[in-house]
């Protein structure tokens, strides 16, 4: 249960440009302007521009000398999880509703769709010599688009989700999953990728310099890899799971933020820890470090973009909330605590309504997949489930994709059995009228 702040109403489609200028901080230090979270943000080669996607459904793309919002891309009919910056001035956008767009300058519609993937996808990567667009999705697969046209080549392999993707320096793709797995895709369609398993499902990756790759894990732990998948480092960042994570140009830094945790930035060479950047609006839901090295991009809860000067850990400009905090009534109630993971998609109140996942407002007694107005997956409409405080208690013990397989809610389990009793006190007291 993560996807959207409990008060957030998500902003009209007819929004423009001109609208979210007048919510910009100037000079760029801050970009204000979407309606939800920021899942998704990558910069453009030339440290000018950047784009960012939401859970509101947009992507937007800025001038980062002036802070303005230079386009607003409506096209996804979910929430956008992730973008591209593409060759000749092109973006990509790919989104929970299984599609991926292509934006050429100056058009308000896509150029070009690309379909095939059957559920969300999470991850876009573009190939060092800009001709392939990689895509990842919890439909198990990874697809290689060739951005010149064509069909893509479908990668199969991953048991579960796939939440990751990037590529080597010579091309090569790497996906990682949440099985666990780290698949190493050669480019030679014939020849049998590399499977290598880890403890942990995997949420995220960064390639380095040197054929190395930087893994966040549902565990808080950031691994660095080399391409035989020998394990180099390893640290602790979070207490829970890594859900953003970018890696410098040069290869110096490492970002990290975890979804109860402040961002980290680290020594690539030995993973320890240089600055702790105490981001308003956490969970930081995206990074991207600037051409440069010199500026990390975080994308927040409270659906702000900010700026860090990567030398001194400062933020670039005066750093301000953009929403309150949804739970700062119930401080010191470990249910509320617990909470804290699904606020980004839920809400309590029945005046809230539906969000990125349907408002719990009533939730026990309930049906599965039955409150009004939000499109469910088939999968869950298909499902005989009542929501009682034992089977909420077991979707979190054993996990989401187990319990409820090919729901949209992202992969969380709660192992400590009196942090789901709490969970559940909470929801019990907090869901009814």
């Amino acid at each position: 249960m993560i996807r959207y702040a409990m008060h957030m109403r998500r902003a009209p489609r007819f929004l423009t440009a001109a609208l979210l200028l007048l919510s910009t901080a100037a000079g760029g230090m801050e970009l204000r302007g979407h309606g939800g979270p920021v899942r998704a943000i990558a910069v453009a080669p030339e440290g000018t521009a950047a784009i960012t996607g939401s859970f509101d459904t947009r992507a937007i793309v800025w001038s980062l000398e002036t802070g303005e919002a230079r386009r607003v891309l409506l096209f996804h009919g979910d929430e956008v999880n992730a973008v591209a910056v593409l060759p000749d001035g092109r973006f990509a956008t790919a989104g929970a509703d299984s599609r991926i767009a292509i934006w050429e300058p100056g058009r308000d519609a896509p150029a070009r769709v690309l379909e095939g993937h059957t559920a969300p996808v999470t991850a876009l990567a573009v190939s060092p010599d800009g001709s392939t667009l990689a895509s990842a999705s919890w439909d198990t697969t990874v697809r290689l688009w060739p951005l010149a046209g064509g069909d893509a080549r479908v990668l199969e392999g991953h048991a579960g989700n796939v939440n990751a993707v990037t590529f080597l320096a010579d091309g090569m793709p790497v996906s990682a999953g949440y099985d666990a797995n780290l698949i190493f895709w050669p480019q030679d369609a014939s020849a049998a990728p590399v499977r290598v398993p880890l403890s942990t499902p995997l949420n995220t990756l960064a390639a380095l310099p040197g054929d190395r790759l930087a893994v966040g894990g549902a565990d808080g732990k950031l691994r660095v890899l080399d391409r035989d998948g020998t394990l180099l480092s390893e640290a602790r960042v979070a207490r829970a799971p890594v859900v953003a994570l970018a890696a410098s140009p040069d290869g110096k830094h490492l970002a990290a933020a975890g979804i109860r945790d402040a961002i980290v930035l680290l020594d690539t060479a030995n993973l320890a820890p240089v600055h702790e950047l105490n981001s308003p609006g956490m969970p930081v839901w995206s990074l991207a470090f600037t051409p440069d090295g010199e500026t990390l991009l975080t994308g927040s809860a409270d659906r702000v973009v900010r700026q860090w000067n990567v030398e001194t850990g400062e933020p670039i400009g005066t750093v301000a909330a953009g929403e309150t905090d949804p739970l700062a009534e119930f401080a010191g109630d470990p249910g509320a605590e617990a909470f804290r993971a699904c606020v980004a998609c839920h809400t309590l109140d029945p005046e809230d309504g539906n969000r990125a996942g349907p408002t719990l407002h009533g939730i026990f007694g309930r049906r599965i997949a039955s409150v009004p107005g939000y499109r469910y997956s088939q999968a869950l409409r298909d499902m005989d489930i009542v929501w009682t405080p034992e089977t909420v208690s077991e979707l979190f013990e054993v996990g989401p994709s187990t319990y409820t397989p090919g729901t949209k809610m992202p992969e969380q389990t709660i192992n400590n059995d009196e942090t789901r009793a709490a969970l559940i006190r909470f929801l019990q007291r907090e869901t009814v009228d």
